[in-house]
């Protein structure tokens, strides 16, 4: 009798292998905390899902799941794992040997997906190697409980002088006291392995908790910002985004973990006189604080993935006279401890637009998930071409010579910010009441500043918008109009015109692959 070809006589099996990868997964996610967290196998096999995707899914990703797309990956990549580790168990139904090296397969995969990253070292084997090893084991354990039960031909075999046994041999079901030695297992490899698993996330998430640095005082403070709108208009963003508010756009699965202490910037490529600067001798030098608006190229017309704050650092430029950048060089390379990479024209990091390596952000010192202890600002580009998290090295160097990460994927490489305003307002859908209502929202064009904003209901005249304190033309302005609102369907319609004179055009085009264009418009009834 073929038990293992039934149902019933399956699920153990499955859920063994399932299990057994869940151990091996979490006590690997554990051991990562000590060596490395981004070598996790999860981790490791999600970042190399993000670097093999396509460019259009990538978007598509961040457009429709937004900043949960990571989330979303990595419980992806775990399902796919266990179903695969599920098939592994039935295949161990009868060839234990096949199961065990379909568990460890999958631990080799995480390995070598860990040890191939661009900042990998030998160490990074341990966590792939440990959840190999707990994950062999915990099968081993599970399926040794699986003949007693019945489970095995030879165990249908053993019990068939047993005729206590009958009901069970028919149904394949294991005995009870069998089967209780097995649930009891399975059961308590369940939680070891959610135990082990939440405390390997746990000391992760700990350690990437805001930084407690002190962080010093510009040379010359700015005076403060004003007040913005906020308080007048309800449903305005803040003038200024809180830290905690400000999104987050980028490829690490895992936020690295970065000790100022022993942190150095090496400045190098085709200079004069490549150097190396720690983070105590970047925060003696004189500091500036800037307001700058930032936002990420994958914004949708009327999206969110913008903020704009004050940040505190060195400009760029003291540090690259200081190198000696020759004319030869066109872009700067910038590098993250993680390897990414990022490619910016020379003169964006060179000019008067003062580009900084920030190590603050709203009086308080980076944030990590924002690129603590420095990060790249450059005003008035894209964050994918000028605001590298977690910096480590500039190299000067040209375009034909290398590419940065998102070059390779054919993104542009000058990654202009456009100008672009936004209805945030009344919502989009939103049920007004008929009468006195205000429409408002942002607007911005960094490097050139916001000369008007106009508004435009269903077919009729633009309507000029009254606009929020100016910070600086790398700031985003604030803008509203009040509205006596009559009873109907609506279609609500915003432009914004910079100060060069340019209005924002009104076809719409994709993120990729140099940011959107179009106007933003919600529909609204009044009643």
């Amino acid at each position: 009798m073929d038990l293992s070809g039934t149902t019933r006589s399956r699920w153990p099996y499955a859920a063994s292998g399932l299990l057994a990868a869940a151990a091996g997964a979490a006590a690997g996610h554990l051991a990562a905390y000590f060596v490395a967290p981004e070598a996790s196998p999860v981790l490791a096999v999600g970042s190399t899902v993000i670097d093999a995707t396509p460019t259009p899914v990538k978007e598509w990703a961040v457009r429709t799941m937004g900043t949960a797309d990571k989330p979303v990956l990595i419980g992806s990549v775990a399902l796919v794992t266990l179903l695969l580790a599920a098939v592994a168990g039935v295949l161990a139904a009868r060839r234990p040997t096949v199961g065990r090296l379909v568990i460890l397969a999958l631990a080799l995969l995480a390995t070598a997906a860990a040890v191939l990253r661009p900042t990998a070292g030998p160490a990074d084997v341990i966590p792939g190697l440990v959840t190999g090893l707990v994950g062999v084991a915990v099968l081993g354990l599970l399926l040794g409980l699986l003949p007693r039960a019945g489970g095995t031909e030879e165990g249908v075999a053993a019990r068939q002088e047993r005729p206590t046994d009958h009901n069970a041999r028919e149904t394949g079901a294991p005995v009870a006291p069998a089967r209780r030695s097995f649930l009891l297992a399975a059961g308590g490899t369940a939680v070891g392995a959610a135990a082990v698993g939440g405390l390997g996330q746990k000391l992760t998430s700990d350690a990437i908790a805001p930084s407690s640095a002190s962080l010093p005082a510009a040379a010359e403070a700015l005076p403060p910002l004003p007040a913005g709108l906020e308080g007048r208009v309800k449903g305005l963003v803040p003038f200024r985004t809180p830290n905690k508010d400000f999104y987050r756009i980028d490829t690490a699965l895992v936020i690295p973990r970065v000790d100022a202490d022993s942190w150095e910037l090496t400045i190098d490529g085709d200079v004069d006189n490549p150097f190396s600067i720690s983070y105590a001798d970047l925060t003696a030098m004189n500091l500036v604080e800037k307001d700058i608006t930032m936002c990420c190229v994958s914004n949708e017309v009327g999206g969110g993935y913008i903020g704009a704050a004050r940040w505190l650092g060195v400009p760029v430029r003291q540090l690259l006279e200081q190198a000696g950048v020759r004319s030869s060089a066109d872009q700067i390379l910038s590098t993250s401890v993680d390897g990414m990479t990022i490619s910016t024209p020379v003169q964006a990091l060179t000019d008067d637009r003062e580009a900084l390596l920030a190590i603050g952000m709203n009086g308080e010192p980076l944030p990590r998930r924002h690129g603590y202890p420095v990060r790249l600002v450059t005003p008035g580009l894209f964050g994918f071409v000028g605001s590298t998290k977690w910096v480590e090295r500039l190299t000067a160097t040209t375009y034909a010579e290398k590419k940065a990460y998102w070059t390779e994927r054919d993104w542009a490489i000058d990654g202009r910010v456009l100008t672009q305003s936004r209805i945030d307002t009344p919502r989009g859908l939103a049920q007004l009441k008929a009468g006195k209502n205000v429409i408002g929202g942002v607007a911005w064009a960094q490097g050139r500043g916001i000369q008007k904003v106009e508004v435009r209901i269903g077919e009729g005249p633009w309507q000029q918008a009254m606009l929020g304190p100016d910070a600086n033309i790398d700031y985003w302005r604030q803008w509203y109009l009040e509205w006596d609102a009559p009873a109907g369907q609506h279609q609500l319609t915003v432009r914004a015109t910079d100060l060069t004179g340019a209005v924002q055009p009104e076809q719409r085009t994709e993120p990729f692959p140099r940011g959107a264009t179009g106007w933003h418009t919600i529909p609204v009834t009044v009643e």
